[in-house]
């Protein structure tokens, strides 16, 4: 269950965050740095899908180009 929340609120995150920067690979870094953030996020408060891939949305709006 918590596997299927946090596999279904990443792809979510990754899906939006790619239409919105077609230029980012499908195999780029920021996609595992989202799915850490996710797990830490869901571990601090338990959240659904929804909610935890609109934090993943934001969450890859900040990261600086450069660390990527």
């Amino acid at each position: 269950m918590v596997d299927d929340v946090l596999k279904m609120a990443a792809e979510t995150a990754w899906t939006v965050y790619r239409s919105r920067h077609p230029d980012v690979d499908s195999g780029d870094d920021r996609r595992c740095l989202l799915q850490r953030h996710l797990q830490r996020r869901w571990e601090e408060r338990r959240s659904d899908s929804e909610e935890l891939a609109s934090f993943g949305v934001a969450y890859l709006d900040r990261l600086p180009e450069e660390e990527c």
